[in-house]
């Protein structure tokens, strides 16, 4: 078995920075005990995945746990091979020689030089290679601790203990079918946390969305119980950078809580929460909505109104959608608005929508964008398109009063559908959808939902 790590330097501490009790080791030495390990055994903690969030996650752990060398192991995957262009290193070079603190660290572990030589154009860096000096691919501008990088994927995981999923949901099922098969004969059971918000659409036999959480389990055989997920409105450099945030992680009580306690940082605030698969699912829906607002954004030079309607509009679709996935939706409503909110303000995909919109960016370039990673929410529109034009759904129209498939009451996503997936309308067609007179109040669509039993819990996968 062949595989590339480079340890943190054996400085007291990874990132530079002094470290404080307050409670960390207290709080290792209870999740060691939960998880049965002995003195001498190592908590071996992996991030699978190295996008921003992977990444920010990974680098989190490390610079509140990685001073504790003789308990805990903290390391994180990505492919070997994927080389950073010149005008990204001139970009890195740059953010190098802005902040002092990082220019000594590379001077001291005598790594600058290579950056020098990658912006003069003598040499080719990977990122695999920036991301144990602390560097991430797709948030250069955010250097982040020294962390410990795997390339070789069984090596990473074949005996972790922790295991966090930072992959794209459109990745998560193949990353995870390779582990299962290097997990084939393991003793302990591992615990999953994903931090993947995105869906998949199954049809047959029944209309149902299939989440990352249950991909891993498919995948791996790992029973759902050891399986969590972990989502909030959250933007991963303001997290690093310790701007106050708060997350949920969602799962079985047995592991949710101590897991909470773990993370739980003095700007990263985890509460816990047993509903894992609905919030999932709200976790990819706001990414739908927040690539039409960022359309909006650009094709009416930043309109305050405009986007106003837009909001009201997509949010008495996201009401009327939740209605149909969750027997209690009122109470999703206040975290699926606040994550909606942060995605609209500084997510990737309401940027995503802005370039498009802008003709910076083209359908053609696929969902997978250079400096920003995967664009989850347009895998997301087809899949909850799919789902929801199914005349199985079937729901009664207010004003049409007949039984139509409950995509027929959501025209932005109609829209959006037509625009990313199908490619028959360009991004000006969203203010068309807007601006329709045939379109009832937003408030009608909301009074529908609340009155009308429109649960369908087929559609979690649930009897």
């Amino acid at each position: 078995m062949v595989g590339t790590v480079e340890g943190v330097h054996s400085s007291p501490y990874a990132n530079g920075s002094s470290h404080h009790s307050n409670g960390v080791e207290e709080k290792l030495d209870e999740l060691r005990r939960l998880l049965g390990k002995s003195e001498g055994d190592l908590l071996k903690i992996v991030g699978v995945g190295a996008g921003a969030w992977g990444s920010v996650f990974a680098a989190l752990l490390q610079d509140a746990y990685g001073h504790l060398r003789e308990k805990v192991q903290i390391r994180i995957w990505r492919r070997p091979g994927r080389p950073v262009d010149r005008a990204t290193a001139e970009h890195l070079f740059e953010v190098i020689n802005s902040r002092e603190d990082v220019l000594r660290r590379l001077i001291r572990r005598c790594a600058y030089l290579k950056y020098v030589e990658a912006r003069l154009g003598d040499r080719t860096l990977y990122a695999d290679e920036i991301l144990r000096d602390g560097f991430c691919l797709n948030m250069i501008d955010t250097p982040l601790c020294q962390l410990k990088v795997v390339t070789n994927l069984q090596e990473a995981v074949w005996d972790a203990d922790i295991v966090i999923n930072g992959l794209p949901s459109t990745e998560t099922r193949e990353v995870f079918e390779e582990i299962g098969k290097y997990w084939k004969e393991r003793i302990t059971v591992p615990i999953i946390i994903s931090l993947a918000k995105g869906i998949e659409a199954s049809l047959d036999p029944v209309p149902r969305i299939i989440t990352p959480t249950e991909m891993i389990n498919r995948a791996t055989g790992i029973p759902i119980e050891n399986i969590l997920y972990l989502g909030g409105p959250n933007i991963a450099s303001e997290i690093y950078n310790k701007e106050y945030a708060n997350a949920r992680i969602c799962g079985a009580e047995k592991w949710r809580k101590p897991l909470a306690k773990f993370l739980r940082q003095p700007h990263f605030i985890v509460w816990d929460n047993s509903d894992l698969v609905t919030h999932e699912v709200m976790g990819g829906l706001k990414n739908v909505y927040a690539i039409g607002a960022g359309m909006v954004a650009a094709l009416t030079n930043e309109s305050a109104t405009s986007k106003s309607v837009y909001f009201a509009h997509c949010t008495s679709e996201m009401i009327f959608i939740t209605h149909l996935l969750a027997e209690e939706p009122e109470k999703l409503a206040g975290p699926l608005l606040a994550d909606t909110y942060v995605t609209l303000l500084k997510g990737r995909n309401a940027w995503y929508g802005q370039m498009l919109a802008k003709g910076e960016l083209s359908l053609d370039m696929g969902d997978s964008i250079k400096g920003k990673g995967t664009i989850q929410g347009v895998s997301a529109v087809n899949a909850f398109y799919e789902l929801l034009s199914q005349t199985s759904l079937s729901v009664l129209h207010p004003e049409a009063k007949k039984h139509v498939a409950p995509v027929e009451l959501c025209p932005i996503l109609k829209t959006l559908y037509k625009i990313l997936i199908k490619r028959d309308l360009s991004t000006a067609s969203i203010l068309q959808a807007l601006r329709d007179e045939s379109m009832y109040d937003p408030r009608d669509r909301i009074e529908m939902a609340q009155s009308h039993a429109l649960y369908r819990p087929s559609l979690l996968g649930q009897p």
